[in-house]
């Protein structure tokens, strides 16, 4: 199989933006929020080519300080995002979200890449990275909707005990849907990135496998955590 992937153009590049301009051109003529969108937008390609660079930079670096840091700086970032739905005690519960995001997206990174994938050295920055980055952006998810959900529930005067299972099963549809779809709707960005890449599919497949479970896994365990931990917050 081919083992390069084909670069993209600038020009090639700007052609994917079209149907994007398309969507905003919706959004104000239906007078939607359109500016959140370009901001949005605008923050994803600065993020995007930015990030680029500094990967490139970890890569070659190769230091086990600098990936911990890295990862460090990720789970933060997604504690904070993950309450942006929440409308009060924000700071309170950021301490809560770190260490739920950290301890069940943590353990879940450290079984796969020491266990499954057997890296060597045990920092690899070329797995390490992507794989954490799945891994604290779905526990991120997970809490939010956890997050929102829970505060929903408390608002019409339901039990702690009822509203926490309800928020759990909130946060957990769009993993549960991804199960079901995954092969049949969508071939996922692992998968699909390293078909791209030259990589057999069986192989393919066995990463994917791999990330559904560890994504499965990380957000069932840091909800739950966050779940349990902030409980005195919400009440």
């Amino acid at each position: 199989m081919n083992e390069t992937i084909q670069v993209i153009p600038p020009f090639n590049l700007a052609l994917a933006f079209m149907p994007v301009l398309l969507v905003l051109v919706i959004m104000f003529r239906w007078s939607l929020q359109a500016g959140n969108a370009i901001y949005a937008l605008l923050r994803m390609l600065v993020q995007l080519l930015l990030v680029g660079y500094v990967l490139t930079t970890i890569f070659a670096a190769e230091q086990a300080w600098i990936v911990v840091a890295v990862m460090l700086v990720m789970v933060s970032a997604a504690s904070w995002i993950a309450l942006r739905t929440v409308e009060v005690k924000r700071q309170q519960l950021f301490v809560y979200a770190f260490w739920s995001i950290l301890m069940g997206g943590g353990l879940t990174l450290a079984l796969v890449t020491q266990f499954v994938i057997d890296l060597n050295p045990w920092f690899e920055p070329r797995y390490m990275i992507p794989l954490a980055g799945m891994i604290f952006a779905n526990s991120m998810n997970s809490i939010s909707l956890a997050a929102e959900r829970l505060q929903a529930e408390l608002k019409v005067k339901k039990k702690y005990t009822e509203a926490r299972s309800q928020a759990f099963q909130a946060a957990f549809i769009p993993t549960v849907n991804a199960m079901f779809a995954v092969g049949l709707v969508s071939l996922p960005g692992m998968m699909t990135g390293q078909i791209l890449s030259g990589v057999s599919p069986i192989i393919a497949a066995h990463y994917q496998i791999v990330v559904m479970c560890m994504i499965f896994g990380s957000a069932g365990l840091s909800t739950a955590l966050f779940l349990k931990i902030s409980r005195k917050q919400f009440i």
